[in-house]
């Protein structure tokens, strides 16, 4: 049973009660009582369906009550939906009161504010664009009672500072609130049409379709996580004195990606690349990785195969696109001394020209068997000593720049086990002090 803490109980008997208060005038009002009922099994039935097959919420219902109905009636829409929908963690009683209360609270601030702007009259007249400011004002109203009661939840029951506790709350919701919104708008028009609510029920049906294929493509971008964890954690346990390694220059090189001012689709790129770049180690014997010493030339040459072990490794997975250049290409210099090619300065793909400089800077940033981290200013300094040769300049600029704007604060530190690893020395031949 997860507990939940005193203050919490009381939070949320404080919410369910003022959401009481917001119901008193209710019984004195002309409340189309056939509509109300229909707005609320349509929301409950909604919300049963999206919780249990796609894990979030769906507002339209809930908004179209707001443009419909009078205040407090708008806030007995979503009770119905708090009392059917499974509890998943215990105890049941107060994460039902809050399901209920919250939505409750919202709605009606919602609905207050699109009749205090007249927003029933343009919906009943049909009177766009007119329309649209009464409801935008209410969803920024929607949304700033939801921002305010969660981040208060979390306050009481997680313990989150005051000054974290509403960060980020309302800009991550106005925008599919927003749509939402909009389709809630469309809703209550066409209810109050010649077309009734028959017509506004087919609203429905395209935003349904919507939710379905954004919880498919979260559900797929998950199996791509999945899948380069395993991948990485697969790394780490063959070449365990670099842990860590890969999620750093998947940082770094995401740092480099956005100051060049890539878009978000070749910045996450950049980042798998950076991630699974060293994925083809999986393919180099064991007893190499964790040699004590220095390696011989043909042991060298096998590791040099890496790279393309790697890209074979990939190859047959779609959504990495361009990183499987990076992972095939990260050891290339601009110089034509790189392998496994020995290609030269643009013949080098671009995302694979981004990685090897987040490569090396991680690998002298980070403390080795074989000796101290450097300082991020001397590992930069050495960057740029490399650039044109080894390194691409624009890169190392960039990630200067980053590092000067940002600082470098890895999400991901050396595993201690790598400390205290036997003595390896630096195999590549890199001037930069690259690992292998």
């Amino acid at each position: 049973m997860e507990a939940v803490p005193a203050r919490a109980r009381g939070y949320v008997a404080g919410a369910a009660l003022l959401a009481l208060l917001c119901l008193l005038p209710l019984p004195a009002l002309h409340t189309p009582w056939w509509a109300l009922g229909l707005l609320a099994a349509l929301y409950a039935a909604s919300e049963y369906v999206v919780r249990r097959r796609f894990g979030g919420t769906f507002h339209p219902v809930l908004l179209a009550g707001a443009f419909l109905l009078p205040p407090p009636a708008a806030a007995l829409v979503p009770l119905p939906a708090a009392l059917v929908s499974p509890v998943e963690h215990r105890p049941a009683l107060p994460r039902r009161l809050w399901r209920a209360a919250q939505p409750a609270l919202a709605v009606w601030a919602a609905a207050r504010v699109h009749w205090a702007l007249g927003g029933r009259d343009a919906v009943v007249g049909c009177d766009f664009p007119y329309a649209l400011l009464p409801a935008g004002a209410a969803v920024l109203a929607f949304c700033l009672v939801l921002s305010l009661l969660d981040g208060g939840l979390r306050v009481v029951a997680l313990g989150v500072p005051l000054r974290r506790a509403w960060r980020g709350l309302l800009s991550r919701s106005l925008a599919p609130v927003a749509v939402h919104g909009l389709a809630g708008l469309m809703m209550a028009v066409l209810w109050r049409s010649p077309y009734g609510p028959v017509a506004a029920l087919l609203v429905l049906l395209p935003m349904y379709v919507s939710w379905w294929i954004f919880a498919q493509y979260h559900r797929e971008r998950a199996a791509h996580q999945a899948t380069i964890r395993a991948l990485v954690q697969a790394v780490d346990i063959k070449d365990g004195y670099t842990r860590g390694h890969s999620e750093r220059v998947g940082q770094a090189s995401v740092m480099i990606a956005r100051e060049l001012g890539m878009d978000d689709e070749r910045v996450e790129t950049l980042r798998f690349a950076g991630i699974l770049h060293d994925v083809g180690k999986l393919g180099v014997p064991t007893r190499l990785l964790r040699k004590d010493g220095p390696l011989t030339p043909e042991e060298r040459r096998i590791i040099e195969l890496h790279p393309e072990y790697g890209h074979e490794m990939v190859r047959g997975i779609s959504f990495l696109g361009e990183a499987r250049a990076a992972i095939l290409h990260h050891h290339e210099r601009l110089d034509g001394s790189g392998y496994p090619y020995g290609l030269v300065g643009t013949q080098i793909p671009e995302c694979a020209r981004v990685v090897a400089v987040a490569d090396a800077f991680d690998a002298m940033t980070s403390t080795r068997s074989y000796r101290r981290a450097r300082p991020v200013e001397v590992a930069v300094a050495e960057l740029e000593r490399c650039a044109g040769t080894q390194f691409d300049p624009r890169m190392v600029t960039a990630l200067a720049r980053a590092l000067d704007r940002h600082g470098w604060h890895p999400a991901v530190t050396a595993d201690e086990t790598a400390r205290a690893a036997p003595t390896q020395q630096p195999v590549a031949g890199s001037r930069s002090g690259a690992p292998r």
